[in-house]
């Protein structure tokens, strides 16, 4: 919890001048509040009441409040611009955050997270933080202020009307401790509420042509009405808590007004205090309420932004999977050979292997391809070895250095993937080739994308490469989205690469043009090739064939042919297919 405190705290001290002159002013705003009161009072129960009345006083007194006006206007103005901008920069510092770490995770916390709740944790859940930031301080500020100060002045006028008065504050404090319990649950379903709307809506904008294609919409309106309507009832549960808390602390308001009038007027006619203190005091009540509204929008403030802190801190706790060594070195001057030493894989300590003793020995240059049946791990080999998932048992090797005892971005810049998946990102042919080498000329990417067979139709398109992608490149065909991701490698030149079912999904003149791609990127490099259609790596100098119990076989086209095995078995099954 001290940690947490620690964390909340520590977003405040790149901008301590600007905090400390904020709570400065906000203070002398209060305080200009207090003395309106005390000159009403000297005024009413001084000035007027003596013969003959001092207008020059009066005067005077008027240009001291338009004076104090003034200072309160300026206090004010500075908490609310300079104090919102701050707020503004804390919020910019806590997002930048948990994007940073959000890039850090592994596959395995994105395998287990909806989009759509992340997304909420960055956006709504931080905003209503910053609030807090900014707004908390001050309003704890002036609210003692405020509070002390009229205690102070009152029991300096009446000091049993004051204690009759300050009797109801220990009664309200209680109250509202008890329904701050209540809401601060009801605001955090809140909050997962709309995660899980968010969640909803990505997954179905993500997947609208599947929806579309089944007419499936009315389907997906009433799953999302679901969704809607628990938010809805998430809600009203925590306005019922907001409405009982509002409307009791109002009765509470109210009955402080009442007494100070009754009582008021009572020792009155006791002759205990005068009219001129009872004005005084009916003023400095209004200064009482006040406080306690603003303690009341900070309790809100409070609960949303303690919660919006929790679910931040309950992602930033969330330590990586994988991570660089403390004595991590990088890894340099690659040739690219690659080994896998009794390599075993599963998810977690209770899942099933899904890989066990893998032995493969993949020397520089050369190229390898994996097949099996679904299921069996060709794209978990090729996961492990980018360490997208750490290997449970064994090791794998390049060039004789344990990849776990290199810099995860030094090993990843060695790594090309060609997947069958294309993610192409929103904007131009251009910036999306420029993703492999930020820093590479529109040469070099013209340059990848005629390597990649790419620069033709990019050409003929009506703004040649600077054309948009659309989201997820929808604008282009499956085959230029794959010959894009190519380029995007090519531009990267790394020296191993990975081919995972790349051209499965392409039709057979755009796998032709592809698979050439493909070729001319893979001479030279190390690379390991997911293949599911067999006839795609009939050229392969290895193929490795894949069970539950490991790599079964290995050999040529023609050898593994000739042996009549598992092999043997996938490629008549698809021949037949044909």
């Amino acid at each position: 919890m001290k940690g947490r405190f620690r964390k909340f705290i520590s977003y405040y001290k790149p901008y301590k001048k600007i905090f400390i002159l904020d709570m400065v002013c906000a203070m002398l705003a209060a305080g200009v509040t207090l003395v309106f009161p005390m000159i009403t009072r000297y005024i009413t129960g001084v000035i007027l009441v003596a013969e003959p009345i001092e207008l020059g006083k009066i005067y005077q007194l008027g240009l001291l409040m338009l004076v104090l006006v003034v200072i309160e206007f300026f206090c004010n103005f500075y908490v609310t611009y300079q104090g919102h901008v701050m707020g503004t920069y804390m919020e910019r510092d806590i997002r930048n955050e948990l994007f940073e770490h959000y890039q850090k995770l592994s596959f395995s916390f994105y395998d287990e997270q909806k989009t759509g709740q992340l997304m909420s944790r960055i956006t709504n859940d931080i905003f209503s933080l910053t609030e807090l930031y900014h707004h908390g301080p001050e309003d704890i500020v002036i609210s003692l202020i405020k509070f002390v100060g009229a205690f102070i002045i009152l029991s300096s006028i009446h000091l049993k009307l004051t204690l009759i008065v300050f009797a109801f504050i220990p009664v309200m404090g209680g109250f509202a401790y008890y329904y701050n319990k209540k809401m601060k649950k009801a605001y955090k379903r809140n909050k997962q509420r709309i995660g899980d709307i968010n969640a909803r809506i990505e997954d179905n904008l993500s997947g609208i042509r599947v929806v579309k294609s089944f007419a499936n919409e009315s389907q997906e309106m009433d799953k999302f009405q679901v969704e809607n309507m628990n938010f809805v009832d998430s809600k009203r549960n925590s306005y019922l808590y907001m409405a009982k808390y509002h409307s009791g602390l109002g009765v509470f308001t109210s009955m402080i007004t009442i007494a100070v009038i009754f009582f008021g007027a009572l020792f009155i006619s006791q002759e205990a205090i005068t009219t001129p203190d009872l004005i005084a005091f009916v003023l400095y009540i209004a200064n009482l309420i006040e406080p306690v509204k603003k303690l009341i929008n900070f309790t809100e403030q409070f609960q949303e932004g303690a919660t919006g802190f929790e679910r931040f801190m309950e992602i930033l706790e969330v330590q990586p999977d994988i991570q660089d060594k403390a004595n991590a070195v990088e890894l340099k001057d690659v040739q690219g050979h690659v080994c896998f030493e009794d390599v075993a894989f599963r998810y977690n300590d209770k899942s099933e292997y899904v890989l066990k003793h893998i032995q493969l020995d993949v020397q520089p240059g050369e190229y390898i391809a994996l097949v099996g049946s679904s299921g069996v791990g060709k794209t978990t080999i090729c996961s492990l070895l980018p360490r997208f998932y750490e290997v449970s048992e064994g090791r794998i090797m390049i060039d004789g250095q344990d990849i776990r005892d290199v810099k995860l971005a030094s090993l990843r810049q060695n790594i090309g993937i060609v997947q069958q998946d294309v993610y192409l990102f929103a904007g131009t042919i251009m910036d999306n080739i420029r993703y492999g080498k930020f820093n590479a000329t529109d040469e070099e990417v013209i340059e990848a994308a005629k390597k990649a067979n790419a620069h033709e139709f990019i050409m003929a398109l009506p703004e040649g490469y600077d054309t948009d992608c659309g989201q997820r490149g929808v604008k282009l065909s499956g085959g230029q989205k794959q010959r894009l991701s190519i380029a995007r490698v090519f531009l990267k030149n790394p020296p191993i690469l990975i081919f995972d079912e790349a051209t499965s999904a392409l039709d057979n003149e755009s796998e032709h043009i592809v698979q050439e791609s493909l070729e001319s990127l893979a001479a030279h490099r190390t690379t390991f090739v997911i293949a599911h259609r067999l006839s795609t790596i009939k050229n392969a100098k290895r193929i490795c064939v894949l069970t539950s119990k490991g790599i079964e076989e290995e050999g040529t086209h023609e050898e593994l042919l000739a042996k009549q095995g598992q092999y043997a078995y996938l490629y008549n099954m698809q021949f037949k297919e044909n």
